[in-house]
């Protein structure tokens, strides 16, 4: 069984951590003890939105704060979600999220239809090449059910969203507390025909189904056991098979692959998403945080690139700042040289810098690191194409980093 990750996005009640509760709850996924302990005690039933908001503070204020990540399954599925927080204080949370997702859900409350925090949402799901989304028009009950309702809002949204590139949208009018369309089709909307929320998250076709592109390895380890030579890492993009001419970089030497070993295997080919360990036919100097990569287009090579970031700590970023880069298995020092530009997400247009970055705040820099790494644009690969910054002081995350420009 493959597995789909996915995020659920949208405004402050719009549903999104009861949406979650009921894929659990009528896929069967919530264990006894969970559904006793959140049983009203007025009798009125069970609270779904408590299956996710696990921290104290969640459940006294009614909102998501940090992303909870549940784990269900179907016959034909494996399923990972994680439900993003809805406040704008918290974009950084929905940005880590998002990160690993193959789709996002973006709800939109039937009475409000698209707002700020949807574009906003939206405009995040773009930035980091989610390649699908799914509109779930949540509330319909308090609306009637009616057909108009739901049409207005399609149209709504997709004057916003066509020019993002997303690979492929769906929508669905859902009440994610009565259950309608979420798991079952729904009875009190015969004018929809389309499949339900599960339907739509069943058929979808994930990130390791997607074997176009150049091959990547980003080294992890070298296993060397007398006659054996191993380069190990998990394979981003494209197909490698035994025979294919490598290069690694950033040295630019190339070999022939003559082993792909995977879990006691000597397989002939590998796709993308399996852990792999590579041998070739030359004795090349490959080490942790090098790149393997197959024929086609070269990864970048450099010591200088403009990327877009999410700033995810209090303390300003300013020009000049400093940090340790984490770029998959490789490790470098960088210098943030240049604020070039701020992404307005609610205009979705570039604002000037003003000299630093906010929390939360998303802009586009120029890095400079201390020796050249190898990258692929983010839109070509999200592996090998994102990185972190840590502050060496604190060990800290403080920012999550796009190599190349902004869908904007």
């Amino acid at each position: 069984m493959d597995m789909l990750r996915f995020i659920t996005a949208g405004s402050v009640d719009d549903g999104k951590s009861t949406l979650i509760g009921r894929l659990l709850y009528d896929t069967q996924s919530v264990f006894a003890d969970q559904l006793d302990s959140l049983k009203a005690k007025d009798g009125e039933g069970i609270n779904l939105a408590h299956l996710t908001d696990g921290l104290k503070a969640e459940r006294e204020q009614g909102i998501t704060i940090d992303v909870a990540y549940k784990y269900f399954s179907t016959e034909k599925r494996k399923f990972i979600i994680a439900d993003a927080p809805g406040h704008v204080q918290y974009t950084r949370n929905m940005v880590t999220g998002a990160s690993n997702s193959d789709l996002i859900i973006i709800l939109i409350d039937a009475r409000k239809g698209v707002i700020e925090q949807t574009r906003r949402h939206t405009l995040i799901a773009s930035l980091l090449k989610i390649p699908r989304l799914c509109l779930a028009v949540n509330k319909m009950d308090l609306m009637g059910f009616k057909e108009e309702v739901y049409q207005q809002i399609l149209n709504d949204f997709h004057d916003f969203y066509k020019g993002l590139g997303f690979i492929g949208v769906d929508s669905v009018p859902i009440s994610a507390l009565d259950g309608d369309n979420v798991v079952q089709k729904s009875k009190n909307m015969p004018w929809y025909t389309g499949p339900s929320m599960l339907d739509i998250l069943e058929s979808v076709p994930t990130e390791e189904e997607i074997t176009h592109g150049v091959s990547r390895i980003p080294v992890q380890y070298v296993i060397r056991d007398g006659e054996y030579r191993g380069y190990t890492g998990k394979l981003s993009g494209g197909v490698l098979r035994r025979g294919d001419r490598i290069t690694a970089y950033p040295s630019g030497m190339s070999s022939v692959v003559e082993h792909i070993d995977f879990n006691g295997q000597d397989l002939e080919e590998a796709v993308p998403g399996m852990s792999i360990a590579v041998r070739l036919k030359d004795e090349l100097d490959i080490s942790r945080g090098d790149m393997i990569s197959g024929a086609g287009f070269n990864p970048k090579i450099g010591t200088n690139f403009q990327a877009a970031i999410c700033w995810m700590e209090p303390t300003p970023l300013y020009e000049g700042n400093r940090f340790l880069l984490r770029q998959g298995t490789n490790a470098v020092r960088a210098e943030v040289a240049k604020l070039d530009h701020k992404l307005n997400i609610s205009h979705a247009k570039l604002d000037e810098s003003g000299g630093s970055y906010s929390l939360n705040e998303i802009g586009l820099v120029h890095i400079r690191t201390a020796k050249p790494i190898a990258w692929d644009d983010y839109a070509t690969n999200r592996h090998t194409g994102s990185f972190i910054l840590i502050d060496e002081n604190t060990n800290q995350t403080v920012a999550a980093g796009m190599m190349g420009g902004l869908p904007i």
